[in-house]
Parts: structure tokens; sequence; C-alpha cells
């Protein structure tokens, strides 16, 4: 880089990602040193990974997804609190931290469903109900006025 626009590279932070069929093994040098080559990395808050896979980010959309579930706990599980109500939180508040950054890649119908899975617990828990209450999802989604991840 010019050092001379004010543009450094960072020796420390500097690594390199191969994507795509050609994986070959092999190393890059910057004047004498050896850029270290990674199979994941961060860029702009999302993972990228070698085998262009978004496992990494489903799971760290899904536990996003509890954080904020963990923050309104007290009134999404709260029975005084009307279904209707709590499905309005999930919306605009669980829902978004799923999707983030999610919405414009495409997925692999096995992480649709690590998605859709949270998804159905949390609002389960919050109605107070398990898997033995043998309530179909669609009941439980239609007693919340949220709509199926999928549509």
């Amino acid at each position: 880089m010019d050092s001379s626009l004010g543009m450094k590279v960072c020796r420390k932070k500097r690594e390199y990602l191969n994507m795509g069929e050609n994986t070959a093994e092999g190393t890059i040098n910057l004047g004498e040193d050896e850029v270290p080559r990674v199979k994941e990395f961060k860029y702009l808050g999302s993972t990228v990974q070698e085998d262009a896979g978004r496992d990494r980010e489903v799971k760290k959309r899904i536990q996003a997804v509890w954080n904020s579930w963990r923050k309104v706990i007290g009134t999404v599980c709260d029975r005084r609190v009307e279904e209707k109500v709590k499905g309005r939180i999930h919306n605009v508040m669980v829902r978004p931290a799923m999707l983030y950054g999610l919405e414009a890649t495409s997925l692999k119908k096995s992480q649709e469903r690590k998605l859709e899975v949270s998804e159905k617990k949390m609002l389960r828990w919050g109605l107070g109900l398990t898997r033995r209450d043998m309530i179909r999802n669609e009941v439980v989604l239609k007693r919340v006025g949220v709509k199926a991840l999928h549509d």
C-alpha cells in the first residue's frame, strides 16, 4: 500500500481466505513476511467461510436470538400478558435478531430448520407449552399472530 496516501497494511491483522474450487495449499508473502491462511474470518460483522457455508453465521444468529429473547423473558413468559402482545414482541425484537445478515443469503434446508426450531421453542416457552402438550406449530403461530419463517 502507498503510505504517502495514509494507507498502511496492518501486519498483525492481515490474513487471507481462499474460496472456490481451486483451494490448493500455498503461501502468500508480503515482503519478507508470510501471510497466514484462514478458513473463516469476520467481515462487516458476518462470518465468511472458505467453503462458502453459512453454518457459523446461522449458529451466531441463533445465539443472538436467545440473547434478545432473554431480555424480554419477563414479559413473554408472564401469563397476564396477552398472546398477541407476545407475538408482537417476537416480531419486533426476536425475528429481526434472527434474520439480521441472513436476508440476502441462501440457506440449506437444515439451516432453515435450525432457525425455525429455535423460534418455535421460544414461542412455546412464552405460552407455557411443551411438545408434550401435542399442540401443532401452526396453532402456536396462530395464537400469537406470528407468520411462519418461510412464508
